[in-house]
This record gives structure tokens, sequence and C-alpha cells, in this order.
């Protein structure tokens, strides 16, 4: 029976003994008996990564968050009371708060899940003797695979015979550009970009095509193993979460001990308990910023469809704000920061003294050399550009390098006259061991050679140099120097081929002999346009990028010097130079830390350099495509997947998905993050303000011993009228224009800084002030002689307190101090919009005779009504007056 431990190491045996231990036949493939008994052994060929979210989990996580608890233990506190009214409204702001929150983050879900390629891959398989197409995930270990040019891999395969196949790996290795495969049995110890002897589940074949047998299936496959690690790395909670989890604490420990010393003071006054217990309540109501979690959550929310509207899908609300606050974002090469295609970049002609960009084509089109290598390019060529008709062209096909060969020449040729003009008669393909193409063509007087290949392997196969239009002796010292010339051009991170060709009147001549050389053309994956200036941003905004590749590191050195990454040998790190991060030393961890390139770099050096970054309190992000990214995606404080390439995998265990694939999108959503953070802190401080004047009020008149004081019922009131809609416009101010311009924020920096609890504690204080001078004005100077009713003084505290607060908005512009009209506040229309619906609510209370009961209203003169509202603005005048004295923010 065959078990897993007969298929190891499978690129270090031959395919005739893995076809014997795997009992499989290579005429005939598996029976569909035996395939189905395998089935039932090895499980379906799908890939696990353990990361989907169910609806029942995003609607449970809604009430697991700080303040869904803390409105939680208000209401518990109300029902344990018998204070039902009290409780049942405090819990309908709790489910509007979940509501909201898991509306936003379902849709998420669903746009996800969208995303994803949904058609169900194929594969050919050899049972019973014929080759039929089955769901890739029947595949079993011991089926024979036929893969060709345009094919997504199924399952590891150990090829038995293949021809001229060529297969794209950057998906699992980082390399950009496509890996030649063969059949040779490979030493043990090779690592997997160089088992040039496999095809791996999740690749795709560029050219060629070949038979593969599949010796793992599933979680066994390499991919299966990256995505095993998944499993194994706890994703990190946000930087939001952390601060408000923190700040819960500190809210629920100032509500106790408030509480507590109420509570004894209240006994030691030989109050009644039922009145204690009702202050309490109070207080607990007081504490609680029920608008909170509902503003924050809307806030987020809003950010999350502006994020959309910018290509950025994110899949939980606390994940927009930690895009603000990252400060080293660790990106791939291969198709984040380039196109992830090749092209031509330049090319050396004889007589050129260096190589030249074929952007220039005043100097290269009257070049004969240009025109020969032009010529070489579309005949030595087996890609297509058009396989469609002239009304309805199709997409590029073959290797990438001949496509941008193809691209190269079509700016001044016809490629299909040319190819009709010069028809192709024979061909020797490109190996391994010749590491050249030769093609044979016929031509009006004779005959016509067009060869390509490595410039080592070539240039022994040429007599002559083309000069000037002219054959010349290729002497030793010409040979050395093209040698050079290449090996400088491959240095500077650009993949070379260089071309050559002869006429001759023989068919039946050696084509690979005798040859002229036209000169060497020099591939690079090119770097998207938009990047240079979305790293440039980067760096203005405190925010370092770091280039984090499979690739070899003369092409990550050439990236980063495009994009304008440090390019310096310091800065950059070759992944065979770096330790298992337990055995790093402290300098090592260092040079780590400044290196802006690691390049050759495997998942789990990927995962050490994420871990070393959040170890130094960094807030990381982490771009990527790749299945080779998906655990440093899950393992960063905020994992970025590409929407177009990235695989299924990545997009899983990310955070957030470009739906667009452009880095610059990163900065939009940057942006956006900082813009929502510093809207959080003003609202922040305006709830709590407000609360902090409630409990302060509750404080004053129970330990006074005052004859009015605030119901729980009214506090509540309040506290929804006055904070969301007020909190809700503040967090649509717009964002400086300098937002950008700034640090980030540390990973530890509070949403409630030192200068912002003094500025709360301040404004606490001047509401507090003002709103009992105003019941004491109206209870004691302006009765006539006659003291109003308790109840009376109550409907005072009540207004007065509302419209105190309601005004308050108007006082949270922090930082450059531009004037209170000229302020973003003041200027913002949502601002004014909430306060008029506000002041509205809040007579609403009067004018509705079921509100008038519930809160306990009474009558209420137009004197009473002046006073409100001068102790307001008054309030107001103090707030202003202080901030412009800069003794608060």
């Amino acid at each position: 029976m065959v078990t897993i431990d007969d298929i190891k190491n499978p690129w270090a045996s031959t395919a005739a003994a893995l076809l014997d231990q795997l009992q499989s036949n290579a005429g005939s493939g598996l029976s569909s008996a035996e395939a189905a008994s395998r089935l039932t052994t090895f499980g379906h060929n799908t890939i696990h990564t353990g990361q989907s979210v169910s609806p029942l989990t995003i609607f449970v996580r809604q009430f697991v968050s700080p303040f869904a608890l803390l409105l939680a233990l208000a209401a518990a506190f109300s029902f344990f009371f018998e204070e039902w009214l009290d409780g049942i409204a405090i819990l309908l702001v709790l489910v509007l708060n979940t509501t909201v929150g898991f509306v936003m983050e379902f849709q998420a879900a669903r746009a996800i899940r969208a995303l994803k390629k949904m058609t169900a891959i194929h594969a050919r398989v050899l049972r019973n003797g014929s080759i039929i197409s089955i769901p890739a995930e029947q595949v079993v270990p011991g089926d024979i695979l036929f893969v060709e040019g345009g094919d997504m891999v199924g399952a590891d395969l150990r090829l038995i015979s293949c021809f001229q196949l060529q297969c794209d790996e950057s998906s699992l290795t980082g390399e950009s550009l496509p890996v030649e495969k063969d059949t040779e049995v490979l030493p043990l110890l090779t690592i997997v970009p160089d088992r040039t002897n496999m095809l791996f589940k999740g690749s795709f074949v560029t050219r060629g095509n070949g038979y593969g047998l599949a010796v793992q299936t599933g979680m066994s496959t390499e991919l299966g193993k990256i995505a095993g690690m998944i499993r194994q790395v706890q994703p990190e909670a946000s930087p939001l979460e952390k601060k408000l989890q923190a700040f819960s604490k500190k809210l629920v420990l100032i509500t106790l001990i408030l509480m507590a010393f109420i509570f004894l003071a209240g006994w030691l006054q030989g109050k009644p308990l039922f009145s204690i217990l009702q202050t309490s309540i109070a207080l607990s109501v007081a504490a609680i910023p029920e608008g909170l979690p509902v503003v924050a959550t809307m806030a987020l929310a809003l950010g999350m469809m502006r994020m959309a509207r910018q290509h950025i899908l994110a899949k939980r609300l606390s994940l927009v704000e930690t895009l603000g606050s990252t400060n080293v974002i660790c990106t791939d090469k291969t198709g984040t920061l380039t196109e992830n295609q090749m092209e031509v970049a330049c090319v050396q002609l004889p007589g050129m003294e260096a190589p030249t960009g074929i952007q220039h084509h005043s100097l290269l089109f009257p070049h004969p050399a240009y025109l020969q290598l032009q010529q070489i390019a579309v005949l030595c060529n087996t890609a297509s550009l058009d396989t469609g008709d002239a009304n309805s062209p199709g997409t590029p096909t073959g290797d990438p390098l001949e496509i941008s060969l193809l691209k190269m020449a079509s700016a001044n040729t016809d490629i299909r006259s040319l190819r009709h003009q010069y028809p192709k008669t024979d061909e020797i393909p490109f190996s391994s061991d010749l590491r050249v193409m030769a093609t044979l063509h016929k031509k009006e007087n004779g005959y016509y050679v067009a060869v390509k290949g490595a410039m080592e392997a070539l240039i022994n196969r040429c007599d002559t140099v083309l000069e000037d239009g002219t054959p010349e002796k290729l002497t030793p010292d010409r040979k050395n120097h093209w040698l050079k010339t290449a090996e400088k051009m491959a240095a500077s991170g650009l993949r070379t081929l260089a071309f050559a060709f002869k006429e001759s009147h023989d068919s039946s001549a050696d084509l690979l002999s005798g040859l002229t050389l036209a000169g060497i053309a020099g591939f690079l994956d090119p770097v998207r346009p938009e990047v240079v200036s979305a790293i440039s941003e980067c760096r203005s905004a405190g925010i370092r990028v770091v280039m984090v590749t499979g690739d070899h590191p003369a092409t990550a050195r050439e990236v980063a010097r495009q994009v304008g990454l440090p390019d310096s040998e310091q800065d950059i790190i070759h992944g065979d130079a770096m330790k298992p991060y337990a055995d790093l030393t402290i300098a090592e961890k260092e040079k780590w830390l400044h290196a802006t390139v690691f390049a050759r770099v495997t998942p789990e050096q990927k995962l050490d350099l994420v871990r070393l970054y959040q170890e130094q309190k960094m807030i990381v992000g982490m771009t990527g495509d790749g299945v080779n990214d998906a655990p440093a995606l899950t393992k960063a404080d905020i994992g970025i997947a590409m929407g177009r390439r990235g695989t299924q995998v990545a997009q899983e265990v990310a955070d957030m998905i470009l739906t667009d694939d452009a880095f610059s999108s990163i900065v939009s959503a940057i942006r956006q993050g900082r813009t929502i953070f510093t809207n959080i802190r003003r609202f922040v401080v305006y709830l709590l303000s407000g609360n902090l004047s409630e409990l302060v009020i509750i404080a004053t008149a129970s330990l006074l011993n005052l004859p009015f004081q605030l119901f729980p019922l009214q506090i509540l009131y309040i506290n929804l009228i006055t904070d969301v809609l007020p909190a809700l416009a503040l967090g649509m101010t717009k964002a400086s224009p300098f937002i950008m311009q700034r640090k980030p924020y540390a990973s530890q920096t509070p949403i409630i800084d030192r200068k912002r609890w003094i500025a709360i504690f301040t404004y606490a204080s001047i509401m507090t002030l003002t709103t009992i001078s105003a019941v004491y004005i109206n209870y004691y100077l302006l009765s006539s002689g006659t003291p109003p009713s308790t109840g009376h003084a109550n409907n005072m505290l009540f207004y007065t307190l509302a419209f105190a607060q309601v005004t308050h908005v108007l006082n949270m512009s922090f930082g450059v101090h531009t004037g209170f009209f000229k302020s973003s506040v003041f200027t913002n229309k949502y601002v004014w919009y909430a306060i008029i619906c506000c002041m509205a609510l809040t007579l609403v209370s009067w004018w509705v005779p079921i509100f008038r009961r519930a809160l306990n209203i009474s009558f209420m003169n137009w004197k009473d009504w002046i006073v409100a509202v001068i102790a307001a603005l008054c309030s107001l005048m103090l707030i202003q007056w202080a901030k412009r004295m800069r003794w608060i923010l």
C-alpha cells in the first residue's frame, strides 16, 4: 500500500523508481478504482489555511469589544435595580453598535469571497490508459498529469518527460523569471527554487509541455506546507484594538473608584439605600460613553467605504486605523513594486560604448545591427502577441522573454509580414546543455539562420561581429569585451540574451557555426510607474519601505535603485546570510533593522523579519501576492495582498486586499488611516469631556447634598443626543494638508495622552461650573423669593448641560491655531447639521408629552431657557479663551 513515507525527496530519485514506489504506470496511469481508493486514503487535493470567518464569528466578535462589554455592564446594573427603561435604552444602543459593525464586516467578507477565483481548476490526468480532465482536487499521488503552456499545475509533480518546458513559480519562490525544467536527478539538498525536475502546485506553465508524476497533493505539497505555517502564526491585534482595551480598563477603574467613593459618602450622610443605588446607576451610565462604540464603528466604516473607492478592501473595521499608524512596510518586489512581466530594457550593439535604452529610437533604429537584432528576435521566437484574428485580438502567449522581444520589435516591424516572408523550416530548441535556440528560415535566395541564447554559449559559435553593417572578425579581445559587457549587464540586475545570425545557401548546413554577433538585449521586470512617487511620499511621512524578495540580489538592487530605495551593499542582505531568529546577535539584529533590501529570503526568514520589527515596537505592514508571502502577511500588524495577481492563499490570510494591485493605493490608505485616528481622538475627547462633566455634576450634587440631581434616563438621553451626531460629524472632519508630513505615532501612543487628559478635565470642569451656576442663578437669584421645586431645578440642570455639550463640539479643533471661525471643525458643514439636529431633539423632550413623562420634565418659562442658553455659551467662550491662552489643547 502506498504511504506518504514512500514519496519523500522525489527530486533526488529517478522517475522510474518513483513510478515503482507509487505503483503507477507511465503509459496507462492509475485505474479509476485505484484512484478512488487513494482519494479516500490521501484526501482531496485542497489547501486549508484555517482563516475563513463565518458570519456567526463576525457577529459574536461585535459583542466582545471593550465598549460593548461596558454597555452590557451598565444594562445589567439597571436591570438589577429594576430600572427597566434605563436598561432597555442601553441595550438598544448596544444593538445599534453591533449591527453597524456586523453589517460592514459581513459586506467586506462577501466582497472578498467574490474577489476569489471561483472557477474550478481542472487537471488532465492519465487514467485507464487515456487522458481525461478531472477537477484538480481529485488528483491523487501516483496520477500521471499532462501539462502545457497556460496551465496551472494541480499538484507537486516529478517530471517524467518534457519538451521546452518552462514554469512561472514566482508565487511560490518569489523568482520573477520563469524556470527551465528538465528530468535530471538532483542532489538531495537542492532547495525549492532549484528543483528543475519538479513542478509545484499553484505555479503556471509558461511554455512547452510535459508529463509529470503526482508525488504530493493537498497540504503535503510545497504550497500546502506554507499554508500549514499560517496556522501556527497568531494574527496580531490591531493597535486601535489594543488602545481601546487599555482605555476601557482605565475607564472601568475610574468608574468603580467614583462609585465606591459616592456610595461611601452617601452612606456616611445617612441617605436611603435606594437613593444611593440610584446615584450609583447614574454614575455608571454617565461614565460609559454610550455613543463611543457607535461613533467609532461608523467612523471606521466610513473609512472602509472610502478605502474601497480607492481600491483597498479591508476585512475588519479596526484595521482601517492601523495603516495610519504603520511605520514600516515590508513589500514584495515581483508584482508589487514591479509589473511581473519582463520587457527589454536596453540593448548593447557593436560600436556603442554602453547599453542603450530601447526608448532612444533615434539612436537605435538607424543602426544595422539593431535591425538584425529585431529580425532575429521575431524569427527565433515561438511566442505570439495575437492569438485571435485582426478584429478580435487575443492574449499574448509564450515565454515572457520572447513576448517582450516581440513587443520591442513591433515598434517598427510588421511581425506577421516578417514571419510570412521568412517561413520557418527547421528549429533547434533551447536546452540546458546548448543554452541557445536556433531557427532556419527560407528566403528568396537561400536560407536565414536566427540564433539567440546565453552570451557565454553563443560567443564561441560566432566568427564575426556586425560592425557598421559589415561583418568583422571576432578577435579574442572582442570576445572578452562582449563577455565582460554581458557580465556587467547581469550584475546590474538584467537578464541578458545574445543574438546572432548567418545567411546560407544550404539548408543542411550546421545552424550553430559561423555565426555573426548582432548584439545583446537586457531584460528587466519594469517598475510600476506610480511606485516611485508613492515611496517618496512614504519617506516624507516617516514610513520605512523595505523590499523583501526571493529574487536575485542584483535584480533587487536594480529595482531598489529605480524606485528610490537605498541600494548600497550595506543596505542589502542575502537570505543565505540570515541566521535563524534565535541565533541572531544584537549586532546582526541592528544590521537587519537598517537594511532596506532583503534578497533570496525564505518564508521563515520573512516571518523572522516581521517579528524583529514588532519587537522594536514598530507597526508592520506587509504586502505580497504569493503563497510564500502568506505566513508573514498573517504575522504582520497589517497584511496587504494583491487582488489581481495575488494567490488565493495570500488573499485568505491578508487583512486588506489591493483590488488594483497598485502600491500607490497603500499611501492613500495610510492618509485615510491617519485622518481616522486624528478624528477618533477628536470625538473621544469630546465624548469623555461631556461624560466627565456628568460625573462631576452627579458627584458634586451628591457630596454637597444639593436638592437636585440628574436621573439615569436623563443622562442616557443627553448622551444619545449629544454624543452620536456631533461625534459622527467630527469623524468626517477633513485631514490637514500636512498629515503625510509627520512621523507615525508610536505603537504605544494612547488614544488619549497626557495633554488631552488635561484638556478633558478642564473642559468638564468648565461645563460643570457653568451648568451648576445656571441652576444656582435660576434657583436662588431669579426665584422672586420663592425657590422653585427641586424638579424644576433638575430640568434646568438637564437642559443647560445638554446645550453646553451640543455647543462643546465647536471646541474640538486641535493642533494649528487658525482661529475659531476658520478652524476645520467650525467650517465642517456636518458639524452644523449635527448641532441643529441635536438642538431640535433636545427640544423634542419638551414638546412631546411621552418624552416629558419619561424624563420627568416639568414647566420651563422663557427666563429658564434664556439662562440655560447663556450658560452654555459662557461655557463655550471660557473654553475658547483657555485654548487661546494655550493653557489647553
